[in-house]
């Protein structure tokens, strides 16, 4: 006998629950004259890490959303860390996938990657399970954005 609703459906529900922590995450940047992104680190079901992008906030060269997650979660155990998943509204950057592999995060859940993709490619190759909700609102948030302020934004990827 099969279970109702399947179970790609339940992780579908949990991951829109934990992406629309993270967009509040990316409109309280914004609020702040950030840059509009978050990201929340969970680990068996709760959230135990929230960042926005504080780069402009902070005067930060390094202060992305996934950066700002893993710094609020505190230190772990590398074994905590192969039990999370990241959620990010937006496709992490070279530096925050970097971080990812080396505390060895086994699940990426983006919101969406048709405004920046990052090296999804190579964290997969890296054995990082990479999975985009292509969410409207994500896209339409950072559109929106970059549509504002192009400067910031090019600023914030390195262009």
């Amino acid at each position: 006998m099969e279970n109702f609703p399947p179970r790609e459906v339940m992780a579908k529900k949990q991951h829109l629950k934990f992406i629309k922590e993270a967009m509040k995450e990316a409109l309280r940047s914004h609020a702040e004259g950030g840059i509009p992104i978050g990201s929340v680190l969970v680990k068996n079901g709760t959230i135990i890490g929230r960042g926005r992008n504080r780069r402009v906030q902070k005067d930060s060269a390094v202060l992305h959303a996934e950066m700002d997650c893993l710094e609020s979660a505190g230190r772990l155990a590398s074994k905590d860390y192969k039990k999370c998943v990241i959620y990010s509204t937006l496709s992490p950057c070279s530096m925050c996938v970097g971080a990812i592999l080396l505390y060895k995060i086994p699940v990426v859940v983006i919101g969406e990657n048709e405004t920046f993709r990052g090296p999804e490619a190579y964290a997969r190759r890296r054995g990082v399970k990479m999975i985009n909700l292509n969410l409207p609102e994500c896209k339409k948030m950072m559109r929106d954005f970059i549509s504002e302020t192009p400067q910031l934004w090019s600023e914030d990827i390195g262009e």
